[in-house]
């Protein structure tokens, strides 16, 4: 009951921080850098990965099905726009997880030092578990095991209901994983990151999948939308900017709520550390 109130109480507070203006700033640094890099990326390979994408739907044996049923089942353009649609499908994931990735790594570490200049955990000392190559590797380990993943369900991601299941529980396990480290990092020790993902790691798992279906928001417009793919450019860079808003609200609800557990458990430490030295001073005066 105590872990679903700290819940409750993280939440609340990462939502009123989401507004603030330094906040949307840092939602807004690393939608930039992503925007540029992707949208550069795109514009370079956009004709000759659909000319590839085209001739491989047609071609193979393994996808050349999914065209003769469209068109079967009354989609008689479908050779227009199938390529385009498979192509924003594969790039969704790519951009998603690299912009997870840069603001786990970037950002989060600026939120954490930002609540920490606040009263509430000003006294939290930092005793840095954490290091610059532990968070790369941790980060992109968990992030490649994620893109495996992705890839390796792709195809069935547009079959209900595992649409509506599948993304959240991707997101979901990589935002818990990437948030706890980099939360963690600077002011926990190692043995006590351990302890608290032990501890909690149900509550962390719940956020986690919590904020994966917020991404899945825009995740399933892009993907479903004949909009989308009329106006990729332009959903595109909307849809990043939600995601960027989206996992700095994630690093705000990971930070208040782990800080507020790192502190709790220093208390309890504290207090049984009193206790022993208490009954060894009793048993000496005795």
């Amino acid at each position: 009951m105590i872990a679903v109130q700290q819940v409750v109480r993280a939440f609340g507070l990462a939502l009123g921080g989401t507004m603030h203006p330094r906040m949307l700033w840092l939602s807004l640094r690393p939608f930039f850098i992503i925007s540029v890099f992707w949208g550069c990326l795109i514009w370079l390979t956009w004709t000759p990965s659909l000319a590839m994408l085209s001739s491989f739907l047609t071609n193979s044996i393994f996808t050349n099905w999914i065209q003769d049923g469209l068109i079967w089942a009354g989609f008689d353009n479908a050779r227009a726009w199938i390529a385009p649609f498979f192509f924003v499908m594969m790039i969704i994931p790519l951009i998603a997880i690299s912009l997870l990735v840069l603001i786990a790594f970037t950002t989060v570490p600026a939120i954490v030092n930002s609540l920490c200049k606040q009263s509430l955990y000003s006294d939290l000392q930092s005793k840095r578990g954490g290091s610059l190559i532990g968070s790369l590797f941790y980060t992109f380990w968990s992030a490649f095991i994620c893109l495996v993943l992705v890839m390796l369900t792709l195809p069935v991601w547009w079959i209900p209901p595992l649409f509506a299941i599948l993304p959240p529980l991707f997101w979901g396990w990589l935002t818990m994983r990437l948030m706890s480290y980099d939360v963690l990092a600077g002011h926990a020790s190692s043995e006590e990151r351990d302890i608290l993902i032990q501890q909690n790691r149900w509550s962390l798992l719940v956020m986690g999948i919590a904020c994966g279906m917020l991404g899945a928001v825009p995740t399933f417009f892009w993907a479903t939308s004949a909009l989308a793919l009329v106006l990729f450019p332009i959903v595109s860079f909307v849809a990043l900017w939600i995601y960027s808003l989206i996992f700095v609200f994630a690093g705000l609800w990971f930070s208040h709520f782990l800080l507020e557990a790192l502190q709790n458990l220093r208390k309890d430490e504290l207090s049984k550390s009193l206790v022993v030295e208490t009954r060894v001073i009793d048993s000496g005066e005795r």
